[in-house]
Formats: structure tokens, C-alpha cells, sequence
């Protein structure tokens, strides 16, 4: 069995790790890089491997960050089967689709300056059919705790990672003259006691174990005081006249949010009639998704949705699907709450509500994830007084407040149990920043210590 590692390298983005075990090679994520615009490059390169040659993906959840190179690895010639979860297959689809958009957007706005100078466009990396014929990929469906035959001594197991709606840690196994090797990939794991979703689930014992450090180096705040940290900013905005922009990821933030949003009006904390905006064409369509897993609930939002109530649903939710509705929002003078992706502020729709609102010392501009180095929001964040947004200088007037309690990521306390109870012998650290996983590495005992870097191959 041997592994190689194609991205989330001493960084948090572009999962994608390579098992070769049993004569088959087997992909686990194959996510985008996300950051500054010198991650396009990184995004266009070479795999570091040929997608001709890969049999089987194994998808541990439908975030960009690790899914969002499938249409290129397709693109490319990978032909093989994608496996993943049921809420994994339909959110997949929606996030790809989204993706290639903007793709395709992006470059229209390229090909526009390139033609003022005289230049070659640039093509999208990846358009709406290569996502269309990237989901035509997609084949069976891992349910948790079942082992699925990948071949002759060889199966994966799906484990709930409660990170967002489907997701998964995998466990790969394989026998070869009557002995057994197994290494298991954390994917991303979710934080305990959330709404929602249950709990991460902790896989069996594994030699290897390949885990995400995303907060490896830091605890989360208390959730309540969180809550009560949301609550205190919209009012504070609505009652200077502003609006409250929260810059929101599509998947399991948005409908987070919104979970707490409904529990804010019906206690009386926030207005019965709060005007709430989902602009967000991704982030509505995760929300039906959402809807349509009630399998994936915890037990307190399993018995809501029993009794017949909406968990997401506000009595002023509208949802703004059409471009010319999300650009009626700009006319908003107050009093409203927007939630528009993407989180980061890489793109979509939230970049027109930062300009319409950065410079207006009446709003709120609200973070509730985790801003990868180089986005828009961690410039943001980190203080910067000026922005420029679609070829304007926007100045940055605005009250900006992050709110770190809402992280779907495990904290470093719950990345160490989740570690200690799978006893690996190995521990390969991924997808976290280098200060992280120094930091995690630290505080590790019995296992040996891997930090691979981008392209690293090991035996195991």
C-alpha cells in the first residue's frame, strides 16, 4: 500500500490524496484551491498523476475545497467511479454546477479586459458540461458503518464525519495473504453538541491515519455566547439603520444560521418580522437538499421535523434565486439581514453587498467561518481600511465582527480524542495551515508524525 499527496499539503484547501493498494488507485477528494489569484495556477496545473489511471474516487463530502476539481480530473480522462454518500451525490451536483458558473463567469470578465488589450481569453477550468459529464461518474452510494467491495481485498467504509449534511470519514482496508492494512481519512470533522447534524462518528483502528488540522492549534468559543454574539450584531445593526451582510457558506453554515435565526424570533430576541435574505442560488438548493435528509439529523432536529416544523424557516425568509432580485437587495437602505456566498468572499453574489455596504458606518458585515489566507474575507478581518471590488476603491467603514463559535470543524481538544481513540501508529496531518499542524503535532503521543508536503510519496 503506498500513499501520495496532490493538495491541502501545509494548507487548508485542495484535498486530494492517491492510495495505491490491491492494483487499484484510489482518489479520496479532489478538491479546488482556494486563496489569492496565484491559486488559479495551482488549480490548472497537473494533478501529479494521470486521471487516466485512477479507478475509483471516494468523495468524503461535497465542500468545494473537496470536491471541486472532479470535473477537471474528468476533463482530463478519469473515467473511473465516484463513491459517496446519498446527500454527498445531491449536494455534489449543486456545488459543481455552481462552480463551473462562476468558472465560466470569471473568464467572460478576463476575456473582456484581455480583448481591450489585445490579448488571448482565457478559457474557464471547466465548464457546465464538464460538470454535467463529471456527475455521470458518480455510482454507488456509501451508507455509514457498510463496507463497500472496491475490489479482491479491498473495501471502504463510510463513517459520519458530522462535519456538514453527508459527509464522511473513510475507513480503507486491505487484506493480502490472510493480513490486513487499513488507513483511515478523517475528511473534515464536525464540532460536537452543534444543531443539526450528529455527532462525528470514530472509526475502528487503523496502522495510518490521515487527518485534517484546520483548527489544530486553537479551541472554539462556547456555542451560546456565540448565538448570543449573532443576536447582539443584527440588532445593533438594525438599530443604527444599517443592514447585516453574513458572507455564508452554502452548505451547513447557511442552514446553521438560518437554525438560528428561527430560534432568535421565536424567543423574542430578535424581531418576529426580521426581514432574512438567502441570496444564494446554491445555498436555497442545499437547503431543500437538507430537507429531503432528515436521516442525517441529530435527535433534537429529527423530533423537530417530526412534529412538522421547518427547522430552517423563518416567517420573512425570502429566497432571491433570480440575479435582478439579489440586485434589488442593493436598494435596501436597512433593516435587513442578507446572507449571500461565498464564505470567503471569493466570488458570488456577496462581493455586490460588500460594495454596496462596506463603506456605510450604519452596517454590519458578520463572519461566522473560517477564512482561508488570501481571501477577501481574511483581508477583511485582518484589518485592511480599503478594498478594491469590481474596479472600485471601496473603503471599509463598516462594523466588521467574526464570530468563531460557528465553526462546522472539530477544535484542537476534539481533533486529540478523535485521534487517541483510533490508536494509528501513523498520523499523516493535513489540510491546516503549517502553524497548526506544528502546533497539533506537539501535542501528539505514540504515533509517528507525518507533515507531507505537495507531491510526498510514502509506503505504508
Amino acid at each position: 500500500m503506498k500513499i501520495s499527496f496532490h493538495g491541502a499539503d501545509r494548507n487548508v484547501t485542495g484535498s486530494c490524496h492517491l492510495v495505491e493498494a490491491g492494483g487499484l488507485r484510489i482518489l479520496v477528494d479532489c478538491g479546488l484551491f482556494q486563496g489569492g489569484r496565484e491559486i488559479d495556477e495551482d488549480n490548472a496545473a497537473d494533478f501529479g498523476f494521470d486521471p487516466r489511471q485512477i479507478d475509483i474516487l471516494l468523495l468524503t463530502h461535497a465542500h468545494l475545497d473537496h470536491c471541486g476539481r472532479i470535473p477537471l480530473l474528468a476533463q482530463r480522462g478519469f473515467s473511473g467511479e465516484i463513491i459517496a454518500t446519498a446527500a454527498t451525490h445531491e449536494l455534489a451536483r449543486v456545488v459543481l454546477l455552481d462552480s463551473a458558473h462562476l468558472q465560466e463567469e470569471e473568464a467572460k470578465r478576463h476575456a473582456r479586459r484581455a480583448y481591450r488589450r489585445g490579448r488571448p481569453a482565457p478559457e474557464p477550468l471547466y465548464n457546465t458540461l464538464d460538470a454535467l459529464n463529471a456527475m455521470d461518474l458518480f455510482g454507488r452510494k456509501a451508507h455509514y458503518g457498510e463496507p463497500i467491495q472496491l475490489a479482491d481485498g479491498v473495501s471502504a467504509t463510510f463513517y459520519d464525519a458530522g462535519h456538514i449534511l453527508g459527509s464522511a470519514s473513510i475507513r480503507l482496508e486491505y487484506r493480502d495473504s490472510g493480513k490486513s492494512k487499513a488507513i483511515v481519512f478523517s475528511g473534515d470533522l464536525g464540532n460536537k453538541d452543534r444543531p443539526i447534524l450528529r455527532d462525528p462518528h470514530t472509526p475502528p483502528h487503523a496502522e495510518t491515519l490521515v487527518m485534517e488540522t484546520t483548527y489544530g492549534d486553537r479551541l472554539h468559543k462556547a456555542l451560546e455566547p456565540s448565538i448570543q454574539e449573532l443576536y447582539d450584531a443584527i440588532n445593533a445593526a438594525l438599530a443604527r439603520g444599517g443592514n447585516a451582510i453574513i458572507p455564508t457558506f452554502a452548505l451547513e453554515r447557511a442552514q446553521e444560521v438560518l437554525y438560528y435565526l428561527r430560534e432568535g424570533t421565536e424567543q423574542g430576541l430578535l424581531p418576529k418580522r426580521l426581514p432574512v435574505f438567502l441570496d444564494s442560488p446554491m445555498a436555497i438548493s442545499a437547503t431543500e437538499i437538507f430537507r429531503r435528509h432528515p436521516e442525517c439529523y441529530d435527535a433534537e432536529a429529527r423530533a423537530l421535523f417530526d412534529q412538522g416544523t421547518d427547522p430552517f424557516a423563518l416567517p420573512s425568509l425570502r429566497f432571491t434565486r433570480e440575479s435582478s432580485e439579489s440586485m434589488a437587495l442593493n436598494q435596501l437602505a436597512g433593516g435587513a439581514v442578507i446572507m449571500a456566498g461565498s464564505g470567503m468572499c471569493t466570488g458570488g453574489r456577496v462581493r455586490h453587498h460588500l460594495r454596496h455596504n462596506l463603506w456605510r458606518r450604519d452596517s454590519a458585515i458578520i463572519f461566522v467561518g473560517f477564512a482561508a489566507p488570501g481571501t477577501l474575507a481574511r483581508i477583511l478581518i485582518d484589518g485592511a481600511e480599503r478594498v478594491r471590488l469590481f474596479g472600485d476603491d471601496i473603503p471599509v467603514q463598516a462594523h466588521l465582527q467574526t464570530i468563531n463559535g460557528f465553526s462546522a470543524h472539530a477544535d484542537r481538544d476534539e481533533l486529540l480524542a478523535w485521534q487517541q481513540a483510533i490508536k494509528p501508529e501513523r498520523t499523516i496531518l493535513v489540510h491546516g495551515e503549517e502553524k497548526a499542524m506544528r502546533a497539533f503535532a506537539e501535542r501528539l503521543e505514540g504515533t509517528e508524525v507525518v507533515m507531507p508536503r505537495q507531491g510526498q510519496r510514502l509506503a505504508l
